[in-house]
């Protein structure tokens, strides 16, 4: 595979004749943002290391010092998108075909990596947003660097945090999901472990090293053993940064965050903007945002907060797929992507004209329980 591929895929030869298998998103001018075309390379390869029994363990990496992954790229599901709105197909959500093979295969992916039966190390450096964290939250070794800025900002462009969200984010402690969902605020690598994204904390300059301790480290041909050895080794390395601002405020923010009444968290929220720029710019998000992310966000964390993991991907694909059908996620690609104004017009423009008939479209499936596309992703 050349220099010129999306992703690159690497075996290095460890101590005991087994083998590290290294795959390394390759954008780095685009932070390197998800593509189809990497999705379509990670799973092929990711499922042949799985079965391989030379391989002990996987790293999950991002090429340059600037980020793992700042999430999809959105340039090709903006065309397919406007395409779609413009077409006879307009009302069936399931005619987008490129949003269909983007969210199904991204779905499809995260899922496996989180059942991935060897150690899967994922190296979060820099950047990690939305498809990033997806890629992230399935791996069993989840490292976070001194350097690291992580967030679901999909309020953003019209969207939700998707990739698991639904899941990942109602495990957090207290109400910092619901939270992180409605302003994208970013999180640094000690917020990261306290918010359970993250397993342990390594200077970005101590990668050299701990590659040399994996390299020097004799490998089992168990996964379990393996993962246990690779805790130990990780541990070495860890480093323990000042609690950040999600740690040290969140009785506030559960108290902003209290109750189910949508107008009441939203004001809680905003009446939090005096305390620092954190939550300041928390608060600006959330009253830019479009609110129709906002309401769809606390109605799947309260719809799923009891199902599995497969059924929630299950039902974010639905949800994805009927933001791509709607007008928000397109305009807000537009606004922040395409034409940087960064004055996305919503529809519905307010929390308030977001009605229950009006999100009760992004919960419904199209598809029976067996003609999901994801229906066999399990229970």
């Amino acid at each position: 595979m050349t220099d010129a591929s999306p992703v690159l895929f690497e075996e290095r030869p460890l101590t005991n004749g087994r083998y590290l298998g290294v795959a390394r998103l390759n954008a780095e001018k685009s932070l390197n943002s998800l593509t189809l075309s990497m999705i379509d390379l990670l799973w092929p390869q990711l499922q042949a290391w799985a079965s391989d029994p030379r391989i002990a363990l996987v790293l999950l990496e991002g090429a340059g010092e600037r980020a793992f992954c700042a999430g999809a790229d959105l340039t090709e599901l903006h065309a397919a998108c406007l395409a779609h709105h413009a077409s006879d197909a307009r009302d069936d959500i399931t005619a987008n075909r490129y949003a269909l093979d983007f969210f199904s295969r991204e779905y499809r992916l995260d899922y496996f990596l989180h059942h991935y039966p060897k150690p899967l190390l994922c190296w979060g450096h820099g950047v990690v947003m939305g498809g990033g964290m997806g890629l992230m939250a399935g791996c069993s070794h989840r490292v976070v660097t001194d350097r690291l800025r992580l967030a679901m900002p999909e309020i953003n462009i019209g969207l939700f945090p998707d990739v698991g969200g639904s899941w990942f984010l109602q495990r957090m402690p207290g109400r910092a999901g619901l939270f992180l969902a409605l302003t994208g605020a970013p999180l640094d690598a000690s917020d990261a472990l306290f918010a359970g994204l993250a397993d342990v904390e390594i200077a970005h300059a101590d990668k050299p090293a701990v590659l040399a301790a994996i390299e020097a480290t004799h490998w089992s041909h168990e996964a379990l053993a393996n993962g246990a050895l690779l805790d130990n080794l990780l541990a070495r390395f860890a480093r323990h940064s000042a609690p950040g601002p999600l740690a040290t405020a969140l009785e506030t923010i559960n108290a902003a965050c209290a109750g189910p009444e949508v107008g009441a968290i939203v004001a809680g929220i905003a009446g939090l903007a005096g305390r620092d720029e954190w939550f300041a710019r928390a608060a600006a998000t959330l009253a830019a945002g479009s609110p129709t992310t906002a309401v769809l966000s606390i109605a799947l964390q309260q719809q799923l907060a009891k199902a599995s993991l497969a059924d929630v991907f299950r039902a974010e694909l639905v949800a994805a797929l009927t933001c791509a059908a709607r007008p928000d996620l397109a305009e807000g690609i537009r606004a922040l992507l395409v034409d940087k104004d960064r004055n996305p017009r919503w529809q519905p423009n307010s929390v308030a004209a977001v009605t229950p008939a009006w999100i009760d479209g992004f919960l419904h499936s199209p598809w029976s329980a067996a003609a999901h596309p994801l229906a066999d992703l399990g229970a």
